[in-house]
């Protein structure tokens, strides 16, 4: 529950629209749910400014389904992130609204219009086309936290004069998520043009040494340039909802 539907809420049992009984039954699980197999958080939109993100890897379809059950009563978005393909088809039959976004695997139910209260752009880049899906797994983060996000991929040092090209997108972004595997290099040439705060993101793409993606988060925790922050491996939602809070500042 959000405050604005909580603030609805009250104004209708002040103007008699709604009993004192009825609206304590709305919010006798204001704090959390217990549904046996979760302990669903509707009083996270109140604290924290957006809903409990549903992880869905390792949770069952019927799992899944059924938390959103409880969730979509009291939120304006559900969010699902990590759900396989052939999960995200038993959701979308009993949520028609909502729509899978296969390559980031993240599906997203809006009961409501999503407001956007990020103050400027955030700009999401991945240094190769293998990194796509966990660079789109920020941007829809980012866009369903409400936000105005724009996207380049497919430039990485490998072929810098591909990233130079797209300056003026970089230079008007507010916060830039970076996402690459390999080397991890990428951060660290677009932190260096811009004066705005760059998420890094290694990702578990590249050969042998990169370890899983240990290469890359070593590299970008190691940029020489001062505007970087990184997150965890392959980890896009934490940067899309990082560079959310930082745009909302």
């Amino acid at each position: 529950m959000d405050k604005d539907t909580l603030k609805q809420l009250l104004d209708s049992v002040a103007s008699g629209e709604l009993t004192v009984d009825d609206a304590a039954s709305k919010l006798s699980n204001l704090s959390f749910e217990d549904i046996e197999y979760a302990h669903i958080d509707h009083h996270r939109s109140l604290r924290k400014g957006f809903p409990e993100v549903i992880f869905g890897q390792g949770k069952t379809a019927e799992q899944i389904s059924g938390i959103m059950e409880k969730m979509s009563p009291h939120e304006n978005i559900i969010m699902v992130t990590r759900i396989d393909e052939q999960k995200a088809k038993h959701v979308i039959s009993l949520f028609p609204d909502a729509v899978f976004h296969n390559r980031a695997n993240i599906i997203i139910l809006q009961n409501k219009p999503i407001q956007k209260q990020g103050k400027g752009k955030i700009l999401v880049l991945s240094a190769g086309t293998s990194d796509i899906p966990v660079a789109e797994e920020a941007f829809f983060t980012a866009e369903a936290m409400g936000n105005e996000v724009e996207s380049v991929f497919d430039v990485g040092v490998a072929g810098i004069h591909r990233l130079f090209h797209h300056k003026d997108l970089i230079d008007q972004a507010s916060v830039l998520i970076v996402v690459a595997g390999m080397e991890g290099a990428l951060p660290s040439v677009v932190a260096g043009m811009v004066r705005r705060p760059v998420i890094a993101v290694p990702t578990s793409i590249g050969y042998g040494v990169s370890l899983g993606g240990l290469t890359a988060l070593f590299a970008m925790l190691n940029s020489c340039s001062s505007n970087v922050a990184v997150v965890n491996i392959d980890n896009g939602f934490g940067a899309g909802y990082m560079a959310s809070m930082i745009n909302r500042l």
